[in-house]
């Protein structure tokens, strides 16, 4: 997911770009690359969320900011099991601007990750510092992988991208930021009410589950699906369409809708269309997207 640039700038001797802070709120759009990212899921979702745009919403796992910058609520609690994308956006909420070198070059890449993992071994992840070099990573890295080894460290190899936008400035984003608050906690400590909307999008049941230290395993999903069930606000719930999600949610009383993602799976090497669940509790029948 790129940020859309005004003007760009090139910088000497790479083919790495800065480009200048985008100035009007609707043209805000996610400011991380992010795998699995949900831009294309904000059409489905609008018509529900326009009936209770007044309520806050609140993400469980907020990830790359898709649905919470689609959706422009005024007040949202926006969470994520992984503190490197919270303390990013925290210090976006501050008016981030980078002050670091980029580049879009192999060992230059390299070096980057690593001083951002030794922040990470000295307690220092919660830095702006930390902030730009996640950032960088992110924007330079493969495919916009978020990805951690069981030690916390940051694993992603270099994207072999042949060009990169850069944002350089962030202060639009401060703007968006105002009222929304971000946290870094189990999602069951989050404190619900019944002026809450609810979009949850763990990671997905599938094999790769290392987007944060700890995995996101199958007693996981359990627990989420549980901890959802037990609230009476408007939620909405997203996974891959596994045949175990699919169950899970059934039999917790939530309604099932079955979409085609715009992503393709291999299955007896042919690529197939992978197939989306949405579950919904909380809404009246009509309410709800077909």
């Amino acid at each position: 997911m790129l940020c859309s640039p005004l003007l760009v700038k090139p910088l000497a001797k790479q083919v790495a770009n800065i480009a200048e802070p985008v100035s009007k709120l609707e043209r805000l759009t996610p400011p991380l690359k992010w795998a699995g990212g949900k831009r294309w899921l904000v059409p489905h979702l609008q018509k529900t969320w326009q009936k209770y745009r007044n309520y806050r919403l609140v993400e469980p796992f907020c990830g790359g900011l898709a649905i919470a910058l689609g959706l422009q609520p005024h007040q949202a609690l926006l969470n994520d099991i992984n503190p490197h994308v919270v303390n990013f956006y925290k210090c976006l909420q501050r008016g981030l601007k980078l002050d670091i070198e980029v580049q879009n070059e192999r060992e230059f890449y390299y070096t980057q990750r690593v001083e951002f993992n030794r922040l990470i071994q000295l307690g220092k992840s919660n830095t702006p510092k930390a902030a730009q070099l996640f950032y960088y990573l992110n924007r330079t890295g493969y495919n916009g992988l978020c990805r951690f080894n069981r030690n916390g460290g940051f694993n992603v190899p270099f994207g072999r991208h042949r060009t990169i936008n850069y944002t350089e400035d962030f202060s639009a984003y401060k703007l968006a930021f105002a009222e929304w608050t971000f946290t870094n906690v189990d999602f069951a400590k989050i404190s619900v009410s019944a002026s809450d909307f609810i979009y949850a999008d763990p990671p997905y049941d599938v094999e790769f589950r290392q987007y944060a230290k700890n995995g996101f395993e199958w007693s996981e999903q359990e627990r989420l699906a549980h901890w959802l069930a037990q609230h009476s606000c408007p939620m909405i719930a997203s996974n891959q369409a596994t045949p175990r999600i699919l169950e899970l949610y059934q039999d917790l009383g939530f309604n099932i809708h079955i979409l085609n993602a715009p992503r393709r799976i291999s299955c007896n090497g042919d690529r197939v269309p992978a197939k989306e669940m949405l579950a919904y509790k909380g809404f009246a029948k009509e309410l709800e997207l077909s």
